[in-house]
């Protein structure tokens, strides 16, 4: 059971303090702190690797009353989890439900998170941190243990890409059609969205040269932090896209083909994290509420000429998907795997499928 007598301070660079009291580690750290406003999810959320370096904080007010499931894995990938790891540097929420019950649980929220020495804070006004930030922006922060203090720290400042990463390739074996992955923090859902599809995935580091692979299209993953200081994946797409190789570029991924065919990209003021956002196709009627987790976005007007919007957002109407006039290159801001959230938009799995066989 979680103490009332454990008490926790999360300290935002502005000065302000929220105090609460503790569940999973009492580890003091350090990150950039952002929201997300989904209702459910929190396992997925908490073991994305594009939240590599933030602290999380979640809006909907109860949290941990489904707790967490095990460890089963599935074509050697976390069934149920979207990494190997909590990714999160530490979570606030409003309520911490100790007392749990789903089918699939295993374990509390509470005992997962110090499982993985990831510390939490409850018992804290989540509503005015999120009004704080929809005004002010992400902002550093730091969650404080007693009497133990740490510096600020931006992961944005240094490539938290390379951290997520997988280090060698590993192959995922289906049908005869074969993609690669690159992965700058790939969730696995993205992996089975395409073994279920009968694709064997070929997943390689961010910085590898996938170019020297016989394989018939190439993914650039999600991520965490800036998408300019993954100069190695930009060069190889920028190949890429020279050679026709069909293209598909997913969240930070998206970012990344943008930049490699010439446009800018630049920080959102607090970023899209949540499963409703509401992005329209660009010259249609048609909108899709999509599962989101980014800070950057494209400047849609820098696109080159022979590029055009694709997707965009309907609350902010940021840019939320590119392609390619003539050519079988497309990028998504939004995830069409979900996990959590809808998957209204796996369609554009199969569109890229289409443009593989």
């Amino acid at each position: 059971m979680v103490s009332h007598n454990d008490i926790a301070r999360l300290i935002l660079e502005d000065g302000s303090v929220y105090q609460g009291y503790t569940f999973g580690s009492t580890r003091t750290v350090a990150g950039e702190v952002v929201f997300n406003t989904g209702m459910v999810g929190y396992p997925e959320s908490l073991t994305d690797p594009s939240y590599r370096g933030q602290i999380l904080v979640l809006t909907y007010p109860l949290i941990g009353n489904y707790g967490v499931p095990d460890k089963t894995e599935e074509d050697a990938l976390s069934k149920y989890f979207e990494s190997e790891r909590i990714q999160v540097q530490g979570l606030i929420i409003a309520n911490y439900s100790a007392d749990y019950s789903h089918w699939n649980a295993k374990i509390s929220l509470s005992e997962w998170m110090r499982e993985h020495d990831i510390p939490g804070i409850y018992g804290v006004d989540t509503r005015a941190i999120t009004k704080k930030m929809r005004k002010k922006g992400t902002m550093l922060g730091k969650i404080v243990f007693n009497n133990e203090d740490i510096a600020f720290e931006d992961p944005n400042k240094r490539n938290v890409v390379a951290e997520v990463s997988i280090t060698e390739p590993i192959t995922y074996r289906r049908g005869k059609t074969k993609i690669v992955l690159v992965d700058c923090g790939a969730k696995s859902s993205i992996i089975r969205a395409f073994l279920s599809r009968n694709i064997t995935v070929m997943r390689v580091p961010w910085d590898y040269d996938f170019l020297k692979e016989k394989a018939d299209g190439a993914i650039i993953s999600n991520g965490p932090g800036d998408p300019k200081r993954c100069k190695a994946t930009i060069v190889n797409v920028k190949k890429a896209l020279a050679k026709n190789i069909p293209l598909l570029g997913i969240c930070l991924g998206s970012q990344i083909l943008g930049l490699a065919a010439g446009a800018n990209t630049y920080k959102l003021r607090y970023g899209h994290r949540s499963q409703n956002q509401p992005c329209e196709e660009v010259g249609t009627k048609k909108c899709f509420i999509t599962p989101q987790n980014h800070g950057y976005a494209i400047e849609t007007d820098t696109l080159p000429q022979d590029w055009r919007e694709w997707f965009r957002n309907n609350n902010d109407k940021t840019n939320e998907g590119i392609i390619h006039i003539s050519k079988p290159f497309f990028g998504t801001q939004f995830h069409p795997e979900a996990s959590p959230g809808p998957d209204d938009t796996e369609f554009i799995f199969d569109m890229f499928v289409r443009a593989v066989r």
